[in-house]
């Protein structure tokens, strides 16, 4: 019978197809894990409710659990309350600034902020992930996926993506 210990480890194994980096348990979208017997019951909170990586990441988390032991897995998508890029733990922080990417500093919104802001506007700048620069533009709200925008580095001139605080 599978431990919750070993449910988790198994599961933090598992990496974010999108970005390999990072486990799924690093960008915070695995909720709970419960053991009822043979019967791990896992709860997933996908990054936005389109996210096409979501049955990708349902099969892997699901073929991770059986491969260490699990005599079944039940699957629960949780779509509240929503993801927020404050699930990211601050480990996987750090390896995407490694991997290249820029993430949020600081909450998409709390119960003192009236709007949700997605991206920095125009006139506020990210830091380089690479160089550390300030000098920074950017190219386009989008990025590889709806989540990201797409950054360049006006010292390095290497591109770069930004997380969307949500």
């Amino acid at each position: 019978m599978m431990t919750l210990e070993q449910a988790w480890q198994a599961v933090h194994l598992v990496p974010d197809p999108e970005i390999p980096v990072i486990s799924v348990t690093d960008l915070g979208i695995v909720r709970e894990i419960q053991i009822k017997g043979e019967v791990v019951h896992i709860a997933l909170t996908p990054t936005y409710s389109g996210c096409p990586a979501t049955q990708e990441i349902q099969r892997d988390v699901e073929k991770a659990l059986l491969a260490a032991g699990a005599g079944s897995v039940e699957m629960e998508l949780r779509l509240s309350p929503a993801w927020t890029t404050d699930w990211i733990k601050p480990e996987a922080k750090e390896k995407l600034k490694r991997y290249g990417m820029a993430t949020p500093s600081k909450c998409a919104s709390s119960a003192a902020e009236q709007v949700i802001r997605f991206i920095p506007t125009l006139k506020e700048k990210l830091n380089c992930p690479l160089c550390n620069s300030p000098q920074t533009e950017r190219i386009s709200e989008f990025g590889s996926t709806a989540c990201k925008a797409l950054y360049r580095c006006l010292s390095c001139r290497e591109p770069f993506e930004f997380f969307k605080p949500i």
